[in-house]
């Protein structure tokens, strides 16, 4: 089965809400809410992958200084395995705004079960909120 490594990021802003993307339309799990990110590309690191995919995304500029490991998900979909380091974000310059098509929402950690997710974001939930 193919191994598929994505990274994603808890963007936290000053009142300690997390940034939520919503799937647009035309995509796999279109409506389901995740953590803003992408693939890592051949020779990429995560951390490179999310400052590139924060700004292809979102409009925003960050480092990989500013990006802390959290934790992973790692869960087997019907045609891939996914793996999925999740870094937190407190620091970036901009402001976010959607620019494919997505929606995005500011949400508290307690309150991220109100938010349909894909599968592999599910399990970080219960982190988020102990470690917020």
């Amino acid at each position: 089965m193919k191994v598929v490594l994505v990274a994603a990021v808890a963007l936290i802003d000053a009142d300690g809400r997390i940034l939520l993307a919503q799937r647009p339309e035309g995509k796999s799990m279109a409506g389901l809410w995740e953590f803003p990110g992408g693939k890592v590309e051949p020779g990429e690191t995560p951390e490179a992958a999310l400052v590139r995919e924060l700004h292809e995304e979102l409009g925003i500029e960050t480092r990989n200084s500013c990006l802390a490991p959290l934790t992973f998900a790692s869960h087997t979909y019907d045609d891939f395995h996914l793996l999925m380091p999740l870094f937190a974000c407190r620091k970036w310059s901009g402001i976010p705004h959607p620019k494919e098509g997505q929606t995005l929402k500011w949400a508290h950690a307690r309150d991220l079960r109100e938010y349909p997710m894909p599968p592999a974001d599910i399990p970080l939930i219960p982190i988020l909120r102990d470690w917020l």
